[in-house]
């Protein structure tokens, strides 16, 4: 998929978020700057958490509560963490089934807390300042659901 603006950034979250429910792992991986906090904007606004949605860095993970009995949000950020120990201390396993958990700068670090995850790449696009998002369902969960669709 390809997404010009900040704005398809968010449409193409939000068109996501209506793929996703509790129990679901999302990894994003991409340089820095690409948009993966950007696409989480748009999950979340989907999802109809409470925001607002920044990076969490610094934070490591933030907990967005439903708005409207849904499941809640659970954004964190992987790009300070040293490796499978610090991971471990996020405690992330304990929340995973009744959340959404996306993952920022995961890849290679979280995909042992499922079985099922959905991973999605957003690279720059040579010369441009669009995005080429990438999604790739991993597991049963994801073997007859229409990622594919949500390029609209």
């Amino acid at each position: 998929m390809r997404a010009a603006t900040a704005e398809d950034m968010r449409a193409y979250g939000a068109r996501l978020a209506a793929l996703l429910c509790a129990g679901d792992l999302v990894v994003l991986s991409g340089p820095l700057g690409a948009g993966k906090t950007t696409l989480v904007q748009g999950i979340a606004e989907g999802l109809k958490v409470r925001g607002p949605i920044t990076s969490p860095t610094f934070v490591i993970a933030r907990v967005h509560p439903s708005l409207r009995q849904g499941p809640p949000l659970v954004h964190a950020d992987a790009y300070r963490l040293g490796g499978d120990l610090e991971v471990d201390d996020l405690d992330l396993d304990a929340s995973l089934e009744e959340s959404v958990t996306v993952v920022e700068w995961g890849e290679g670090l979280v995909e042992g807390l499922a079985e099922d995850r959905l991973e999605v790449h957003i690279d720059r696009e040579a010369g441009d300042d669009a995005r080429i998002v990438t999604a790739r369902g991993v597991g049963p969960r994801w073997a007859d659901t229409p990622i594919d669709r949500l390029e609209d």
